[in-house]
């Protein structure tokens, strides 16, 4: 488990409960250290098998099972949250969680969430998963933006009207006001787009 932290650079604590042998198992005395292996996979968490192995005159093996748990501080909800909200500061904390058990991801830092909408409801305590958040909206449909379009030589900007919702780096139809035509720019920040030359 320690070499798993540190090959991956994560802070964490860890529990590792390891379950009791059969009473009833013989095995001889080792005359040789013995070799212990991990049957899992590279990430040791959940349940995991290590393989105990005796390589003296009377070699034997046994395979010992294990429950791992990984701690790490990651961002739960502090109140309940509406589908399509912004997440506001006061809406988000950190607390330690076993990371084994959070099969849909996890976050570990607030700044990563704040500003972005939430996907679904959310209640109290529940921690926050990617697929539970994506980037809000900075034009909306109806809004007047200003397109950009930039080669290496050339640098042109003109007003145009949002004719939809859009966050950075999405494509929407924009209306180019000086001409009329509607055309595809993508978002960059709020009230600007730029169309790709």
């Amino acid at each position: 488990m320690e070499e798993y932290l540190q090959r991956s650079n994560i802070q964490g604590r860890s529990e590792i409960q390891v379950s009791r042998l059969d009473p009833r198992l013989r095995l001889a005395q080792c005359d040789k250290e013995l070799t212990a292996n991990l049957e899992s996979p590279a990430q040791p968490l959940g349940r995991v098998t290590v393989r105990i192995r005796c390589d003296g005159s009377a070699p034997w093996t046994v395979y010992v099972p294990a429950h791992v748990r990984l701690y790490r501080d990651v961002v739960v909800v502090t109140r309940p949250l509406r589908r399509g909200v912004p997440v506001q500061p006061a809406d988000v904390t950190v607390a330690e969680r076993d990371v084994g058990t959070l099969n849909q991801g996890f976050l570990t830092a607030t700044e990563q969430v704040l500003g972005q909408k939430t996907t679904r409801a959310l209640v109290a305590d529940q921690v926050l998963a990617p697929l539970h958040l994506q980037q809000a909206e900075v034009v909306s449909k109806g809004d007047h933006v200003v397109i950009s379009a930039a080669s290496t030589s050339i640098n042109v900007r003109m007003p145009g009207e949002a004719l939809a919702n859009g966050a950075p780096g999405e494509q929407i139809r924009v209306r180019n006001l000086s001409s009329g035509r509607v055309i595809r720019a993508r978002v960059t920040a709020p009230g600007q787009v730029q169309v790709e030359m």
